[in-house]
C-alpha cells in the first residue's frame, strides 16, 4: 500500500495542474524608469467560480515585482490579453519570470521567462 502513495500523489498533482492558466505570450517594453507587461493567458475559465484570476511578474530570485488581478472570468474570450504597467525593476536584472494564477487551483507553478532589453 505504501508504493501505491506516491503514484497517487502523481496523479492527483497532475489533474490539478490540467486546468492551469496557460501564458501563451508576454512582452515586455520599458517607459521611463518602469515597465510595462502584456501578457497573453489560456485558461478553461467556466464561471465565476473556476477562473484564471491574476498573473504576476517575478525577479529571478522569486521577488514579487508587479501583479495583474483578474477581476471577472473571460469564458468566451480565450485567449484574452491583459497589461499591467508602472513596475519597477531593480537595477541589474536583464530577465523576469511570469506566473499565472487560477481562482481554483492556485497559482501554477509555471513560469514564463521575458527578457528585458
Amino acid at each position: 500500500m505504501r508504493c501505491a502513495l506516491p503514484v497517487l500523489l502523481c496523479l492527483f498533482s497532475s489533474a490539478a495542474l490540467a486546468d492551469a492558466p496557460v501564458i501563451t505570450a508576454a512582452t515586455a517594453s520599458r517607459s521611463g524608469d518602469s515597465w510595462r507587461f502584456e501578457v497573453t493567458l489560456s485558461h478553461p475559465d467556466s464561471g465565476w467560480d473556476h477562473y484564471a484570476d491574476a498573473w504576476r511578474v517575478l525577479a529571478p530570485d522569486g521577488t514579487q515585482l508587479g501583479l495583474r488581478v483578474l477581476a471577472h472570468p473571460h469564458v468566451d474570450e480565450q485567449p484574452f490579453t491583459r497589461a499591467l504597467g508602472n513596475v519597477h525593476i531593480p537595477p541589474g536584472i536583464t530577465e523576469v519570470r511570469i506566473e499565472a494564477r487560477c481562482l481554483t487551483d492556485g497559482w501554477s507553478g509555471r513560469y514564463t521567462t521575458v527578457p528585458l532589453d
